[in-house]
């Protein structure tokens, strides 16, 4: 049976100005579409098209909208619109490239935030089967555990395996349970993650890896009102987490910028090959424009 084709659109908002250029929105989208069909796709059986758009108005109807917006506005990630339709608000930190894949990815494992999964919880002192939230990024989402495409950075993220019971048996290379290979057991959460879980009660709790070590964390019972699991769980956001984003961002402002001027080494290389790419194709089509030459 063919996949079902998802269309993700990826566009600045109307308030950022001219802080993201047109140019920095289309080569993202491709790196974006690149991750989503050679990566993501053939592990979680998602086919998708990513493009980037010029604005909110230009988006076709039937695409999902990653909206890049200005820095600290709040009610980043994945969202349900009035016609129960996803989409995600990104803000513009230094390393936007990876949260904007971040929510891509799981609004293609999980468009409607509320896929669950069966399987041992990680707590050893409340054991029992529980009900995993899909969120195929938040255990392993810290930037630097992260890749480049396109020399653009990208998230990681977890397999399908992610959630198979423990092979105590197996040698700990037997199974690859994310994409950079990060992960070394089912269910691992690595620092600045979370995992989130719904026990048989109904009861919600989380795995947090903020600190010096992991914690584990009750959040209560879903509230409706937020519309999907995910956008409650995202409302959930501890202290610990709010802090451990910013110490992240501070650190990506270091090491991962990637807006104009302040490329990465990955970002230089990329646009660099592009460059010298670009201009030996501009030579060919002015020899093929010249008067009098004749096509093939």
């Amino acid at each position: 049976m063919t996949n079902l084709l998802r269309h993700v659109a990826l566009v600045p908002d109307d308030n950022i100005g001219n802080q993201l250029k047109g140019s920095d929105i289309t080569r993202v989208a491709a790196a974006l579409q690149k991750q989503a069909t050679r990566d993501f796709g053939p592990i979680w059986g998602v086919t998708a098209t990513v493009d980037g758009f010029a604005n909110l108005d230009d988006v076709p109807l039937g695409y999902w909208p990653i909206i890049v917006g200005k820095e600290g506005q709040g009610g980043g990630g994945v969202h349900l619109d009035k016609n129960n339709q996803p989409y995600a608000l990104v803000d513009l930190t230094p390393d936007w490239t990876v949260t904007a894949s971040h929510e891509c990815l799981e609004m293609l494992a999980d468009p409607h935030g509320n896929r669950l999964v069966a399987g041992d919880s990680p707590n050893p002192k409340r054991p029992g089967r529980v009900a995993f939230l899909v969120e195929v990024c938040d255990p392993c989402e810290d930037p630097t555990l992260g890749y480049t495409v396109n020399g653009v950075r990208v998230s990681d993220f977890y397999f399908p395996s992610y959630f198979d019971p423990s092979q105590h048996s197996k040698p700990a290379t037997a199974t690859k349970y994310d994409f950079m290979g990060h992960i070394t057991a089912s269910r691992q959460v690595l620092r600045s993650g979370y995992l989130s879980w719904r026990e048989a009660s109904g009861v919600w709790y989380q795995e947090l890896f903020f600190g010096a070590k992991p914690v584990f964390k009750s959040i209560g019972t879903f509230k409706k009102s937020f519309g999907s699991l995910r956008a409650w769980i995202d409302s959930t956001s501890s202290d610990q987490r709010k802090e451990a984003l910013k110490k992240r961002a501070a650190y990506a402002q270091q090491v991962l910028v990637r807006l104009p001027g302040e490329h990465s080494d990955d970002n230089n290389r990329a646009t660099e090959a592009s460059r010298m790419w670009a201009e030996s194709l501009r030579m060919e089509i002015r020899g093929v424009r010249k008067p009098g030459k004749r096509t093939k």
